[in-house]
């Protein structure tokens, strides 16, 4: 087989994080796992830069309250659409912060408001928690509460790893049960789509390329998702009529043939896609761009593809409101 490309400056990210002692992700209790997560960021990742309003939410659930995030590069806006991110770590590990820096770099390409949700972790919340509370978060945010400053016409909804696998689950159950404004976009970053069963590049990547078959194994353990159920693999639904998508992958990824299926599903039941694959990059890449820096530009070229869906989106369903 041949040896699949790697940038150089991959490569070297690859041989430092290779070369560290100590345990690895999956050898650690979750609290330590996270700590390292947190850790990581602070060395790995940009700094989140200037933003007009960065401002921490409440967010009422059916578990009791779920925190979140307000990043937007304007103080003040017109109604519009408000995107509902999803942050990755294996429903296990990740926060507000670890994502802030790219929640902070979306709003300002996008030029919208981006509400990052902390959604219940496993393994001390498992399955189907993490789904429940975005999907209570999305339908909050639909609402256009007072705290959030912003009137809502449409979402957008994202997120990364993890995070893509809860925005597609999300966009499933908001189209079979409609938020106060619907969805108007998907844009899922590296999804685990479908759980059930190994693809090709599973096997591929399972080791050394940052996410591995071990680490895998310990988020699947802890999640405890029946991934026979489209809430734990969402390509078991039916996909016809879900919101146009922006779908991110990164060829050097274990699940990266998830996210290359669902794109193909989706094309499949009707629904417009755009598919971007970061040839030569690892999953995890958006959140490392300061230690990989041609990650910038698989964000950047992702962004701009995802401003002129969410534009076309926006129009389709004003036309749509005007002619109703």
């Amino acid at each position: 087989m041949t040896e699949p490309f790697v940038r150089p400056d991959v490569q070297q990210f690859l041989a430092y994080l290779n070369s560290l002692p100590g345990p690895k992700t999956h050898e650690l209790d979750a609290p330590a796992a996270r700590g390292l997560f947190r850790a990581m960021k602070d060395v790995a990742e940009l700094p989140v830069g200037d933003l007009a309003v960065i401002k921490d939410l409440t967010i009422p659930g059916a578990a009791g309250d779920i925190p979140a995030r307000l990043f937007d590069a304007r103080e003040t806006r017109e109604p519009g659409p408000a995107m509902v991110f999803f942050h990755g770590g294996g429903w296990v590990i990740g926060d507000l912060d670890t994502h802030a820096s790219y929640c902070a770099e979306a709003s300002r390409v996008l030029d919208l408001p981006v509400v990052s949700v902390d959604y219940r972790l496993a393994p001390e919340n498992p399955w189907p928690a993490a789904p429940d509370d975005c999907e209570a978060a999305a339908r909050w945010v639909a609402t256009s509460p007072a705290e959030l400053g912003r009137t809502v016409t449409g979402l957008v909804l994202s997120g990364d790893s993890a995070g893509g696998t809860l925005t597609i689950v999300a966009a499933i159950d908001l189209r079979d049960r409609p938020a106060a404004v619907p969805v108007i976009a998907q844009l899922p970053i590296y999804p685990a789509a479908d759980m059930s069963k190994e693809y090709p590049s599973y096997d591929q990547f399972a080791e050394g390329f940052l996410l591995t078959r071990d680490t895998m194994k310990w988020f699947e353990d802890a999640y405890r998702a029946d991934l026979t159920h489209m809430r734990g693999s969402p390509m078991h639904a039916d996909l016809v009529g879900l919101p146009p998508a922006v779908i991110l992958t990164a060829s050097l990824d274990p699940i990266r043939d998830q996210g290359r299926a669902y794109a193909g599903a989706l094309a499949a039941a009707g629904v417009p896609v755009v598919f971007r694959e970061a040839v030569g990059n690892i999953h995890g890449f958006i959140n490392v761009r300061q230690a990989i820096p041609s990650s910038q530009g698989d964000v950047a070229g992702f962004l701009v593809a995802a401003r002129t869906v969410v534009a076309e989106a926006e129009a389709n369903r004003v036309m749509a409101q005007a002619a109703g």
